[in-house]
């Protein structure tokens, strides 16, 4: 029989309740931008030294790398937060509305940051765990490419700081607050990004015949991308492929020279995500070239599919029903947004997890958005009770 006595519980966070609120608050008020978090950095990293933490700084940037070990066990177990907020024009008119013009904490990146630090203020002060924890405050998660993960890997973060496994969550608008989802394996899809230039001959509008109209054929290749994914992945597999934007000309009475497009590519599975790309290749070269036109494509990867071990998933299933009850922990459906924790979990085994911001909560990115102050000390009690189950005698 588990003595659950032993184990954080989400009382023992609530006389923390408005410590961890006004951190988060101050986090919210004062965002900065991938890249740009030094004072978020300097903020997380004087909390972490002054409660007794072997503190890294500028790991991959203005990551911040916090290392505790108790006993002497040889086990290691690292949980990550992300710090960045987003080039958003904050509208929410709250009292603690972001002071920085143009940038908001639109994802919920101050209240995962604030969360982490409140499991580290309770394990330093508790240290009721037998091995070493690691926290990963890491920047630039909203880059989108060579991210804050890609950045501390490259840092050599699993070298220098060496850990068995690692979690981390995203806050999940719609759920209740405080519950907690998971799923294993393929959770969150990959995203590239494509931006084709189609190059044709320009001329006058009224002697069509005369050049050949990158506009017809961009909007051509348009239509014949959108069979892709109907014809050719399997159904039981799931994909999209958006052309966000088309940009070609200036003027009515004149046929441009080039027409560019620019594609959003997401999927759950790598061959599903090669099988895209050679498509979108392919069937871009054939109908460009069918015009006359000629078309040059910059395909560009981005993060992977987020995949969830089975192992780590169950294990942090056990822990969120044992701290909430059973009725509040459910299955994530898989989500096509993406996030850079998939270049952890390629590394080393995990799980990555959703954290309920809220029924009526503004979707994330919006400029309505604000992460639940509700949700704090249910989210620092479960990094804090996986700590000392995973590393418990």
């Amino acid at each position: 029989m588990l003595n659950d006595n032993i184990f954080a519980r989400v009382s023992d966070f609530e006389p923390m309740q408005a410590e961890l609120t006004r951190i988060r608050q101050y986090l919210h008020a004062h965002p900065e931008l991938s890249f740009e978090e030094a004072e978020t950095a300097r903020f997380v990293a004087e909390k972490l030294e002054g409660w007794g933490y072997e503190v890294s700084r500028n790991v991959g940037g203005h990551g911040v790398v916090a290392r505790l070990s108790a006993g002497n066990g040889k086990r290691s177990i690292a949980i990550r937060a992300d710090m960045d907020a987003l080039p958003i024009a904050e509208e929410t008119g709250l009292s603690y509305e972001s002071q920085a013009l143009g940038k908001m904490h639109a994802c919920g990146h101050d209240g995962h940051t604030t969360v982490l630090l409140g499991a580290a203020e309770y394990l330093a002060r508790t240290r009721r765990f037998n091995g070493t924890v690691t926290l990963i405050f890491q920047p630039a998660e909203e880059a989108g490419k060579l991210s804050g993960a890609q950045a501390m890997i490259a840092d050599g973060l699993l070298e220098r700081f060496p850990f068995d496994t690692i979690f981390g969550l995203h806050n999940h608008p719609g759920a209740p607050e405080g519950n907690i989802l998971l799923r294993s394996g393929p959770m969150m899809a990959s995203s590239d990004t494509v931006n084709i230039t189609v190059t044709g001959r320009g001329g006058h509008a009224s002697r069509p015949h005369l050049t050949v109209d990158p506009v017809v054929v961009a909007c051509t290749l348009v239509v014949s991308l959108q069979t892709i994914v109907s014809r050719n992945i399997d159904p039981t597999q799931t994909a999209v492929l958006t052309v966000g934007t088309i940009h070609a000309g200036n003027a009515v009475n004149v046929i441009p020279e080039y027409a560019k497009l620019a594609l959003s590519v997401r999927s759950f599975d790598p061959k599903v995500r090669d099988l895209l790309q050679e498509r979108i290749i392919k069937l871009t070269e054939s109908v460009v070239e069918g015009h006359g036109a000629t078309a040059d494509i910059d395909y560009e990867r981005g993060y992977p599919v987020v995949v969830n071990s089975e192992a780590e998933t169950s294990f942090a299933r056990a822990v969120a029903e044992e701290l909430i009850g059973p009725e509040r922990v459910s299955t994530c459906h898989m989500i096509p947004g993406s996030e850079d924790f998939a270049y952890f979990l390629e590394h080393k085994p995990g799980s990555f997890l959703r954290l309920g911001n809220g029924i009526n909560s503004p979707i994330l990115h919006s400029s309505k958005y604000d992460f639940s102050d509700a949700s704090l000390t249910t989210g620092a009690a479960l990094w804090a009770r996986l700590v000392e189950r995973y590393l418990t005698d």
